[in-house]
C-alpha cells in the first residue's frame, strides 16, 4: 500500500507564541500587557516563533520635584524610551521602576532629581530638578525649569537641558521685576515654555504611548512671584502645576514633573511622579 505522504511534508507547525509573568497583566485582543508600577521580575517561560518573538515596550523613568522658596521651577519629566519588535529570549528580566524626586523647600537646593527605570538593557534617565532661589535647574531625563528670579551671579535663568532621545530641555526663568516667572520643566516630546513677567512656563507635553493611549512624561509647570494664579500648567502626561503656593505633585506612574512653588520658607514643589515600565506582546 502507498501514501501520499507529500501533504504532510508541506504542512506548516502550529504557531508557538510567548508565554510570560510578571507584573499587571491585561489582555486586549490577541495582546498581553504586563504593567509594572514598581520593581519586578519579567520572567519569559516560552518564546513565541518568530514574528511572535518580540515585544513593544515603554520605560519612563521617575519625574523629578519642583523648585521652591521663592520663584521654583518645574521639575523635567522622567527621561521616556519606547519602541516595538524588541526581541527577547527565554529568561529572567530585571524591571526597575525609578522614584520621583522630592520637591524643594529651600532657596538654596533644586528640587529632587527622579530616578531611573529600565527592562533588559533599556534604560530611561530621572528627570532633572527644577531650580530655585539662588540654585540651578537640574540635567535629566527632561531637564528642569529655571528660576524666575535672578538675585545671584551663579543663577542663569535657563533651564536645563534633558537627555537626547528621552526628553526635554526646560524652560528659561524671566528675571525681569517686580514680577517674575519661572521656566517650565522639559518633557518627553516638547521643551518647558520660558517663565514671562507675572506668569509662570507651562511644563513642556509628554508623549502618547501607542500600548495604552495614555500620555506619559509631561513637565511640571513654572511657579509665577507676585502674580495671582498666573503659575504655568504641567503638562499633559502627568506633569504637576506650579502655584503661588505649594507646587502640585506629579502624577504616579507617569514620570511627571513636579511643579513649582513661590513665597518663602514654608512652601515647597511639588514631588516627582514615579515611573513606569510596560511590555506587550502577541499570545494568540
Amino acid at each position: 500500500m502507498y501514501y501520499n505522504l507529500i501533504p504532510l511534508m508541506n504542512k506548516v507547525p502550529p504557531a508557538v507564541f510567548t508565554v510570560a509573568t510578571g507584573g499587571t497583566i491585561t489582555t486586549v485582543g490577541d495582546y498581553k500587557i504586563h504593567t509594572f508600577n514598581s520593581s519586578n521580575n519579567f520572567v519569559v517561560s516560552q518564546l513565541g516563533t518568530a514574528p511572535f518573538n518580540v515585544v513593544e515596550y515603554l520605560v519612563v523613568a521617575g519625574g523629578a520635584g519642583g523648585g521652591g522658596e521663592l520663584v521654583g521651577g518645574g521639575g523635567g519629566a522622567g527621561g521616556l524610551l519606547t519602541s516595538t519588535g524588541l526581541s527577547i529570549a527565554v529568561q529572567t528580566y530585571s524591571v526597575v521602576v525609578g522614584s520621583g524626586g522630592a520637591g524643594s523647600n529651600n532657596k538654596s537646593i533644586a528640587g529632587g532629581n527622579g530616578t531611573t527605570s529600565s527592562f533588559n538593557a533599556i534604560t530611561t534617565v530621572g528627570g532633572g530638578g527644577g531650580g530655585a532661589h539662588i540654585v540651578n535647574a537640574v540635567i535629566g531625563g527632561s531637564g528642569g525649569g529655571a528660576t524666575g528670579i535672578k538675585n545671584n551671579a551663579s543663577i542663569s535663568e535657563i533651564g536645563a537641558n534633558g537627555t537626547a532621545g528621552q526628553g526635554n530641555k526646560g524652560g528659561n526663568g524671566s528675571g525681569a521685576g517686580p514680577y517674575y516667572g519661572s521656566g517650565g520643566g522639559g518633557g518627553a516630546s516638547a521643551v518647558g515654555q520660558n517663565g514671562t513677567a507675572a506668569l509662570g512656563g507651562n511644563g513642556g507635553a509628554g508623549t502618547l504611548s501607542s500600548i495604552t493611549g495614555n500620555y506619559y512624561g509631561g513637565g511640571g509647570g513654572g511657579s509665577a512671584y507676585l502674580a495671582t494664579l498666573n503659575y504655568g500648567l504641567g503638562g499633559i502626561g502627568g506633569g504637576g502645576n506650579g502655584s503661588i503656593g505649594d507646587g502640585t505633585s506629579g502624577t504616579a506612574n507617569t514620570g511627571g514633573g513636579g511643579g513649582g512653588a513661590e513665597r518663602a520658607g514654608t512652601k515647597t514643589g511639588g514631588n516627582g511622579g514615579s515611573g513606569i515600565v510596560i511590555i506587550k506582546y502577541k499570545f494568540q
